[in-house]
């Protein structure tokens, strides 16, 4: 399916300046929501504690739903609603670690019903202990990590033929990391300090290509965990989930590139490198634009039709894919001019 004409040449390298402004301030802005809110907010499955999720027959005040839980001797810190408003779902998340056991159900049943007059069905209730809860963040973040570095070693070694450099490089970062996770140092300053020494490490082995894709996989993955902080919107496992689905998305995207940009190197000697990537870029951008809106009427769907519990998650899938596309064209190729000028 030809969706854009054949031969189209749009300046994408000569907007590139503006394009890097625009990743700056989108960077900025993810950065500086995650500083300001302490982090991304963790879902139940990385921060511990207990989610209820309750029905009522119409609409209640959330104040009487603390008031019910209150009452039980436990403390609500947040009470939203769930799903359709019409439904008159409601999910309450406490710190504290309960035993979700058949009296337990039917003591909060009991309570909220005291408290809103209304009968209360009780949907579920899901509990993870404090160490749980770190233990599958730090391992997130792991998965993750590993996951750009075995990517890093692939693209390395397709384009570059650099298998044996990357891989020992690899190995021993591996090794560091491995070996500082044993000495307790904080996850997240190891995980992003072993990301920036990755970055310097591509810089002086000439890994152009490993670069340029692994810069363009943590601007989409920052952004969106950005956007998520912005929001307001929980980081949980299915979070993850769609972190690791939009890494694989983008670099599908940017192999593309770089796979025209490899051949077009060979058959258009006598044109500049920028003249060239452009190029590249435009003859795959039927296929990018194909693939992003075919990609995209999915997660729509699912984020308008596939109810609460898969909310989020196809929420992070549409900005992935948003960003990722853009990261592709504006990111991952420019990154591999600027490193082939210097």
């Amino acid at each position: 399916m030809q969706f854009i004409k054949f031969g189209i040449n749009i300046d994408f390298i000569g907007k590139r300046k503006i394009a890097y402004i625009f990743s700056a301030v989108m960077l900025l802005i993810s950065i500086g929501s995650l500083i300001a809110h302490g982090g991304p907010k963790y879902g139940i499955d990385f921060a511990g504690g207990t989610v209820i999720q309750v029905k009522f027959p119409d609409a209640v005040a959330i104040d009487d739903i603390k008031a019910g839980m209150n009452a039980m001797g436990i403390s609500a810190s947040t009470v939203q609603s769930f799903g359709e408003a019409k439904e008159h779902e409601y999910l309450i998340r406490t710190d504290s670690s309960v035993d979700p056991d058949q009296n337990f159900n039917q003591s909060v049943a009991d309570a909220l019903k005291s408290a809103t007059g209304r009968e209360t069905e009780i949907r579920r209730v899901e509990m993870v202990g404090p160490q749980v809860g770190q233990d599958l963040r730090e391992k997130a973040l792991f998965a993750m990590f590993y996951a750009l570095l075995f990517i890093t070693i692939y693209i390395s070694g397709r384009f570059e033929s650099q298998w044996f450099k990357s891989g020992a490089m690899a190995a021993g970062l591996i090794l560091a990391v491995y070996i500082l996770s044993r000495i307790h140092l904080s996850i997240p300053v190891l995980i992003i300090a072993a990301l920036f020494i990755t970055l310097v490490l591509f810089w002086f082995l000439k890994l152009s290509y490993a670069m340029g894709a692994i810069a363009a996989l943590i601007h989409d993955v920052t952004i969106t965990v950005g956007i998520f902080s912005i929001f307001g919107k929980e980081f949980s496992l299915p979070i993850v989930a769609a972190l690791l689905t939009i890494i694989g998305y983008s670099l599908n995207d940017t192999i593309i590139v770089f796979d025209r940009i490899r051949e077009n190197l060979r058959k258009l000697q006598k044109k500049t490198l920028g003249e060239t990537i452009n190029k590249s870029i435009n003859e795959t951008l039927n296929r990018t634009v194909l693939t992003s809106l075919t990609t995209l009427i999915v997660v729509i769907a699912l984020f308008t039709l596939g109810g609460g519990i898969i909310h989020d998650f196809a929420f992070a899938l549409i900005v992935g894919v948003l960003i990722g596309t853009y990261s592709s064209i504006y990111v991952a190729s420019p990154i591999l001019l600027a490193w082939q000028g210097k």
